[in-house]
Formats: C-alpha cells, sequence, structure tokens
C-alpha cells in the first residue's frame, strides 16, 4: 500500500533537481511514490532527476508525468492528483528540500490522530546556505475541527501548502484542486482545505526546506497579477457557497476575502508597478463591493483599526494610501 504520494511540478530547476531528489531518496518512510510532474520546461531538469535515481533501490518509486503542453504548477499538481495512489498526498516544490523523516512523521501522527491534514514548520533557506525565519501553521488543538477552531484558522491561516500532507480521499470528495489561473493557487488550495477538513495534527519541527531564489515564481515580478488574484479569490468564494461553508462562516471567509482577496490585491498591484493609478484602487474595490457588499460590519473588520483605515485611505486619500500600503508590503513581506 501507498501511503504517501508526492506530487512535484517541474519546470526550469535544473541547478537545484538533484538535491531535492535526493532528500526524497533518504525518506525513511518506505511506502511512498514520487510523480514528477514534466511541465515542458527550458532545461534538462527531469533527465538529471532520472540520472539521479538510476541504479537506486527506491527507482521504482519516481514517475514521470507529462501533459500535453506547459500548464503552471498549480495546473501540473492537478494533473498529478488522479495519478496518485497514496493514502495521503503531499506536495514539493522541486528547488525545495525536505528531511529524511518529513514523510514519515507526518504520516505517523496523521495516521495516529485520524487526520484529513498534518502540518509541519518550513523553514526559510537561501542559495548561500543561510537560513530565514521559520514559517508556521496557525495552530488549534488536534483532533476534529470544531466551528471555532476552524473559524480561527479561516482568518488566521497562511498559504505553506507544502507543509501539510493531505487525506487523498478528502480531497477527492470535496473536488479540492488548484485554481487554472496562476496566482494565489496555494492560497486557494490551502483555502478550500481549511473549509472541508474534518481533523488536523501537527508536527512542530521544520521538516520541509524552502528555497528563497531569485527568478522563481515568488519573487518575479508580474503586472497584470492582481486581477489574477482577484480571478481566484472570487472562485474561492463561489467555492465556499456551492459547497455549503459560507453560511456558517460568512464573517470568516468575508474577513479572509478582505485579507487575502482585497488587500493584497492592492498590495501586489502596487508592488509590481512604478505608478499605482487610483483608477486601478476603484476597480479592486468594486470587486470588493460585488464579493463583499456589507464588507463594512464585518466583525472582525471593526476590531481591526488598521485594516479598517487603510480601506479608508484606499477610497479617500489614494496618493497617501500607497505610501501606506508600501509600508503594509514591506511589514508583511509581500513579494507576490
Amino acid at each position: 500500500m501507498v501511503k504517501v504520494s508526492v506530487i512535484l511540478p517541474v519546470y526550469g530547476v535544473a541547478d537545484y533537481i538533484e538535491a531535492c531528489t535526493r532528500s526524497l531518496l533518504a525518506q525513511t518512510l518506505d511506502e511512498v511514490e514520487f510523480l514528477f510532474v514534466d511541465d515542458h520546461g527550458p532545461d534538462d531538469s527531469i533527465a538529471i532527476m532520472q540520472r539521479t535515481v538510476e541504479g537506486h533501490s527506491r527507482a521504482h518509486q519516481f514517475r514521470v508525468l507529462t501533459p500535453e503542453h506547459n500548464l503552471g504548477a498549480g495546473m501540473a499538481r492537478n494533473f498529478g492528483i488522479p495519478e496518485a495512489q497514496g493514502e495521503y498526498i503531499a506536495f514539493v516544490d522541486p528547488d525545495d528540500t525536505i528531511e529524511p523523516d518529513m514523510l514519515e512523521a507526518l504520516y505517523t501522527k496523521a495516521q495516529a490522530t485520524d487526520a484529513d491534514i498534518c502540518c509541519c514548520y518550513m523553514q526559510k533557506c537561501f542559495p548561500d546556505g543561510s537560513t530565514g525565519d521559520l514559517l508556521v501553521n496557525p495552530h488549534v488543538a488536534e483532533g476534529p475541527l470544531t466551528h471555532d477552531s476552524r473559524a480561527y484558522v479561516l482568518t488566521h491561516y497562511v498559504s505553506l501548502f507544502a507543509s501539510m500532507i493531505y487525506r487523498r480521499q478528502m480531497v477527492l470528495d470535496n473536488d479540492i484542486r488548484f485554481p487554472e489561473d496562476r496566482a494565489a493557487d496555494d492560497s486557494y488550495f490551502v483555502s478550500c482545505v481549511w473549509m472541508k477538513a474534518r481533523s488536523v495534527a501537527y508536527v512542530d519541527r521544520p521538516l520541509y526546506h524552502y528555497l528563497i531564489r531569485p527568478g522563481s515564481v515568488t519573487t518575479s515580478l508580474q503586472s497584470d497579477k492582481y486581477k489574477k488574484r482577484l480571478a481566484v479569490f472570487g472562485k474561492l468564494m463561489t467555492y465556499a457557497r456551492t459547497h455549503g461553508v459560507y453560511d456558517p462562516f460568512k464573517p470568516e471567509i468575508d474577513y479572509m476575502y478582505l485579507k487575502k482577496g482585497y488587500l493584497s490585491s492592492v498590495a501586489n498591484y502596487i508592488r509590481n508597478s512604478l505608478k499605482p493609478q487610483p483608477s486601478v484602487y476603484a476597480e479592486i474595490h468594486q470587486e470588493l463591493l460585488r464579493q463583499v457588499p456589507d464588507y463594512r460590519r464585518n466583525p472582525y473588520l471593526r476590531s481591526n483599526a488598521a485594516m479598517r483605515l487603510l480601506i479608508a485611505m484606499l477610497n479617500r486619500t489614494p496618493r497617501l494610501a500607497t505610501v501606506a500600503m508600501r509600508w503594509y508590503i514591506k511589514k508583511n513581506n509581500i513579494i507576490s
């Protein structure tokens, strides 16, 4: 029986994929499979992986899946999900590495607690070998997610999708996939998981090493990314409504949209623009009114004076708001 299926979208990572592959070969959990989705990159990343595993006793656990054309990371992960045979699914980016016992530790804890998801910490790493912050998922009591604990994670979650393993049947039963828009796809996936997962467990150790490198998706500037982000969070609102989550968690999901959809879209636009235009702020605000017309009554917003001030400034004093938002971007380390 395959206990964990690891899905890796591969595009342009020739300098990093050998280290990633070796960290997979070193896993202490035996019943695993590694699905490399060849996303038609410009280099020989897949060939490097194949040379690295050649002759190894675990080579049979490595498979290459090849879609017809380039999909982007999120849709490439989707391509791998139906092929996965594991009880749980994990996602690893092929420029990152994982600790030898990551899969075993997460699987063992998930089994012991009957958890739909099991989370660990991520460690920021840099090409020079130095390390940065630990990235931590919001903690609630282990076991079944109560209304209050689900409400907490929906308003506090971070998009550390690669720091978790997910029960495959939970993902399939709830039609959880990455959106095709090449922006905020990890936020969408993690949000849907927190909406639908029954139970959670944690391994409080940094088991995933997240490489911060120039030229990666998360550090490349894209001037129209705010439009894609808005589209993704619009789809997330639709998912919540069509899957029976919106009504019981309306304040939390609306607040999530305010933070992750509205303000982060503005921040992304400013981060990618030499001269931000108030007309774009107005465009993004119109989408907020369409998605959350009564946002001013949101109890979480009412208790967050800084966010209320930012939203008011964006509508009334856009030039001053741009200065304030640049501070917000720096404070929250928004780079995409």
